[in-house]
């Protein structure tokens, strides 16, 4: 188990149960880690009140107000640096993010996804599962690599679609999963657990 705790940061821009989840997580199971930095390029996003009421510092955009998506991740960067970041989490951060971030944190950054990749990447997850008629969907979480939800896989857990099942509860039960996968992730993490050579991850059992 690693010395010390590592330090995340998390980037999220909706409503943030991703994020009370790995919190929760953090403090109620002893892992290895501290929520250093919510980043969030949505001011009046619900997951903002979350981070204030669990005393997690804040870094807080509008990306409107910089001249191209790169200015703003390089003061992204910056922040990140400055609070000693040693990995990101994206929990329903919905912007593309460039190489000024992918860069300098490839292997230190992982994303949760609603879906067992490589089907159904991008947004709407859940109802391109549905609309294709699969019966097993799930989640995965996978180191960021630039492309849309194409890095390596970490983790996977699958979710059984059921008759009669709308994008509502299809959904509720694939944000269960997320709530137990994000957290195991960040643990194996946090505990040196992972090795990534290419595209393969190798987690090392526990002790």
């Amino acid at each position: 188990m690693a010395s010390s705790r590592l330090k995340i940061a998390v980037f999220a821009s909706g409503g943030g149960s991703n994020f009370q989840a790995l919190a929760e997580a953090v403090r109620a199971t002893n892992i290895p880690a501290e929520l250093a930095l919510l980043v969030c390029d949505k001011p009046a996003a619900r997951v903002v009140q979350r981070a204030e009421s669990l005393g997690v510092p804040t870094f807080l955009f509008k990306p409107k107000d910089y001249p191209s998506r790169e200015a703003y991740e390089q003061e992204i960067v910056r922040r990140l640096n400055d609070e000693g970041i040693e990995l990101i989490v994206l929990a329903g951060y919905m912007r593309l993010i460039t190489d000024v971030i992918v860069k300098p944190y490839y292997g230190r950054m992982i994303n949760i996804h609603p879906a067992l990749l490589p089907a159904f990447p991008g947004v709407g997850a859940v109802r391109q599962a549905l609309e294709y008629g699969v019966k097993l969907t799930g989640v995965t979480v996978h180191f960021v690599d630039g492309g849309m939800d194409t890095g390596p896989i970490v983790a996977q857990r699958a979710v059984e679609v059921r008759e009669g099942d709308t994008e509502e509860t299809l959904a509720e039960r694939i944000h269960a999963a997320e709530h137990e996968l994000l957290p195991l992730a960040v643990r194996w993490i946090a505990e040196g657990r992972v090795t990534l050579t290419d595209r393969k991850v190798n987690v090392r059992p526990g002790e």
